[in-house]
């Protein structure tokens, strides 16, 4: 064989990746330059009128300060207003002006180290803005073995040509979309559809990128090219929920813009009725809404500690916040609602075995095949019956089934159009009832006779039937489950869990749009899931919750919130800490809003100077602050 090996490339980091870093780092540095510099100015002024008795120094020390980090502040402020942004940062910057014009420097840079120090605090605790691909792109299929007549060649499977024989060995991933067309094997779509099941592919049907080949080698024909192909499809619906994810609106913003009016309203009215300038300036620093700069990151952040105690990692500030307000709860089923994994429900005896004498025969048989749903066999029957006998004449046959001699009985395990071959007799109407519902089963003849079926089902994670009605208490107004799987399986286990709504048959962006209708409607959009084929929809909602224990690690990626442990009820732990969180840090802002307006108008009657509104303002802060910090208790 000839040909060159293509193997897993280490990570390379292309230039514009390198710089955006860069640049992304430098916005950091540069956030948290400015409170360090409003400290040490504060600071060293302070030593100097106070210590050094050299109250000129101090203050050209303070002024300094305020010119060189209020600059930016302000700056930034009115780009935001040309861009037609207007939030409540638009007072601290009115009170630095104001305080430059006027030399009342201490004032200024205490206003200057409060609006500096909550956008640290805010940045510090907010997500990242753009979702992080890379773990998905590092996990695309990337080799390909090419059959050229009786060659195999290994190649990248990004140059894979639409028309390429290709050869997929057992437990490598499918590089492209196509057709087999040659042999048949079992194949693991739930990096796909979701659903852990096995689909047995024969020559001629179609199989799909990014889905792993289980049991035997096949060949392929190539119907697709690489970025042309599901997985690649995928990617892209996870590139585009990211672009379409509408910015969040600061709780401050929300709740203290209409204050912009009242502090200039209140101004000028203090103005005329002092005639005296300043009066201006101690309305705007008493106004400064440093409650809501400083103490609502404080309590979001509370709220991030509080959740991290509790092996639940939120990604941010707006994270907690969007937990918050979520009003609709939307669940993958497989690996979320369920554990994701066929577990035997039942064994139906047909005929004069009982249910524990086909476990040990079909345990005994099972124990030599590599397929998971036999090993899930083997496994329940030594748990429940202790050491199995080995079997006698072992065949397997890819896809269908096995069969062998246990006790001197001839045993055919497998679907039942290959146990039909060796029937003489059984009844098949269990058959089609199981059929009709859509339900996992092997069949089990014995010395030509049909004997029994085991019966599997996806069962129900842990919790999930008190979780249920514990996030309605919670505020979740509604609750709904989306599903790859088909209709009957769906009623089942949405009806057994206690979800009325649920919707079936869906591919990826069929959840997507679903996500997308609900947020059109003006619904704040909670979302969990495990799988890959979650990470469009996880990213799309307002807050998307990963099974991240055992989830793939791109559902973790693109998610705002990642469970750490692999208990479904944490979500309910997570919507409670978001609410507890959000309602704590309304508190703080009603207040700092509330003696704002309070100390304002004393300021605009001449009753308070700009250093005096200073010390209240910090006051006012100080109150806030440690009421947001409840939020970690």
């Amino acid at each position: 064989m000839t040909g060159t090996i293509v193997a897993n490339k280490t990570k390379t980091w292309d230039p514009k990746e390198i710089q955006r870093d860069a640049k992304d780092t430098g916005k950091h540095e540069s956030l948290y330059a400015l409170p360090i510099a409003s400290i040490l100015g504060l600071a060293a002024g302070g030593i100097f009128y106070l210590y050094l008795n050299d109250p000129g120094l101090a203050r050209i020390i303070w002024y300094a300060t305020l010119i060189l980090c209020g600059a930016p502040i302000v700056y930034k402020t009115v780009r935001k207003m040309v861009a037609g942004k207007y939030a409540v940062d638009i007072i601290a910057t009115l009170a630095i002006v104001t305080a430059i014009l006027m030399d009342e420097s201490f004032a200024g840079v205490i206003i200057v180290l409060m609006q500096s120090s909550g956008e640290a605090l805010e940045k510090y605790g907010l997500s990242r803005a753009s979702i992080d691909l890379r773990k998905l792109l590092d996990s695309r299929p990337k080799l390909a073995h090419r059959k050229i007549n009786s060659t195999i060649v290994d190649i990248s499977a990004e140059d894979a040509q639409v028309g390429d024989l290709l050869l997929v060995k057992p437990g490598e991933l499918i590089p492209v979309d196509g057709v087999i067309v040659s042999g048949e094997s079992d194949t693991d779509d739930s990096s796909i559809t979701g659903e852990a099941r096995l689909v047995h592919r024969s020559t001629g049907e179609s199989i799909m990128s990014g889905t792993v080949n289980v049991s035997y080698p096949v060949e392929m024909k190539a119907t697709r090219t690489s970025k042309d192909s599901q997985y690649s499809r995928i990617v892209e619906l996870v590139r585009k929920a990211q672009e379409d994810r509408a910015p969040i609106v600061r709780i401050a913003d929300k709740y203290g813009i209409w204050l912009i009016p009242v502090t200039l309203i209140l101004a000028f009215a203090g103005w005329l009725y002092t005639g005296n300038a300043t009066t201006i300036l101690a309305v705007f620093v008493v106004a400064t809404p440093c409650p809501l700069i400083l103490a609502t990151p404080i309590a979001l952040m509370g709220g991030l500690s509080k959740a991290a105690k509790k092996g639940i990692i939120v990604k941010g500030g707006s994270a907690v916040e969007q937990l918050g307000k979520a009003e609709i709860a939307i669940f993958d089923k497989t690996g979320t609602i369920t554990t994701g994994e066929p577990q035997i429900d039942r064994i139906i005896p047909i005929g004069k075995y009982s249910s524990e004498e086909l476990l040990r025969i079909a345990g005994s048989i099972e124990q030599l095949s590599t397929h998971p749903i036999a090993k899930r066999i083997a496994s329940a029957a030594k748990e429940k019956l202790g050491a199995l006998p080995l079997p006698e004449e072992f065949r397997e046959y890819p896809g269908r089934g096995v069969t062998a001699r246990v006790d001197g009985k001839e045993i055919a395990i497998g679907n039942y159009s290959f146990c039909r071959e060796f029937l003489l007799s059984g009844r098949d109407e269990i058959i089609g009832e199981l059929e009709g519902k859509a339900v996992m089963y092997s069949c089990i003849a014995v010395d030509h006779s049909l004997s029994g079926v085991i019966a599997f089902s996806d069962r129900l994670r842990p919790g999930v039937p008190d979780l249920i009605p514990y996030l309605r208490k919670q505020g979740i107004r509604d609750i709904m489950m989306l599903t790859g799987d088909n209709r009957n399986n769906a009623e089942s286990i949405s009806s057994r869990a206690g979800i009325k709504d649920y919707r079936h048959d869906l591919k990826p962006e069929d959840k997507l749009k679903i996500i997308e209708g609900e947020k059109k409607r003006g619904r704040t959009v909670l979302m969990v899931g495990d799988g890959i084929n979650d990470a469009p929809a996880l990213a799309m909602a307002n807050v998307g919750i990963a099974m991240g224990a055992r989830g793939a690690d791109i559902s973790a990626e693109t998610a705002h919130v990642i469970l750490t442990m692999d208990d479904v009820t944490k979500v309910g732990d997570a919507v409670h800490i978001g609410k507890r969180t959000l309602r704590i840090a309304i508190q703080s802002i009603a207040f700092g809003i509330l003696m704002s307006v309070a100390f304002m108008i004393i300021a605009a009657a001449g009753y308070i100077v700009p250093s005096e509104g200073a010390v209240i303002q910090e006051a006012i802060d100080a109150v806030s602050i440690f009421n947001s910090m409840r939020a970690s208790l």
